[in-house]
């Protein structure tokens, strides 16, 4: 991938761009306001997919999370980055997906010291592949029922990503076919 294609659409403070960054130069202890997604990704029996971040990873290294996470490329369609980061980092193909919140921004830092700012809707989709992750993004993945998702949420917050514990307490449901009908 060419630098010029790594790029981060930056944002102000209502969430309007206002630029492009290289993602590598923005995540740091000074992250400015940029775009982003979250996915969870359900399959047939309605088990939701959990991912361990590699341990590579600049932030939040071996934290479990959601099914993935990515940063659209400016002009991008999110759902188009949803598609792209899904292939790349899962080997998957994703369907059916539903914006579920918006609206999610959250600003963590993580223990050295990297700061996550992000407008991040949040998705539920779909997937009938099995996942063959890509190394360099998932060290470990585990498909699991959604209520012992939020229960695990509730109880150890501390196990998973700051913005997955925001992001499941923020929806009503983690079960696709609820948010299908507006439950």
């Amino acid at each position: 991938m060419r630098n010029d294609e790594d790029l981060v659409q930056l944002l102000d403070d209502v969430g309007q761009p206002i630029g492009a960054a290289p993602r590598a130069d923005v995540h740091t202890s000074d992250t400015p306001l940029h775009l982003a997604f979250s996915c969870y990704l359900t399959r047939a029996d309605g088990d939701l997919l959990l991912t361990r971040r590699a341990l590579s990873k600049r932030a939040w290294p071996g934290v479990w999370t959601n099914s993935f996470c990515g940063h659209p490329r400016p002009g991008e369609p999110i759902e188009d980055a949803i598609a792209r980061h899904a292939a790349s980092e899962l080997g998957i193909g994703v369907e059916d997906m539903v914006c579920v919140l918006p609206d999610f921004r959250y600003r963590a830092t993580d223990a050295s010291g990297v700061v996550e700012n992000e407008l991040c809707p949040v998705y539920l989709a779909t997937t009938a592949d099995e996942p063959v992750p890509s190394p360099d993004e998932v060290m470990e993945l585990a498909w699991v029922d959604p209520d012992r998702v939020r229960r695990l949420v509730e109880t150890a917050p501390f196990l998973v990503s700051p913005w997955m514990t925001m992001q499941v307490a923020a929806l009503p449901s983690l079960r696709r076919q609820d948010a299908q009908v507006g439950r």
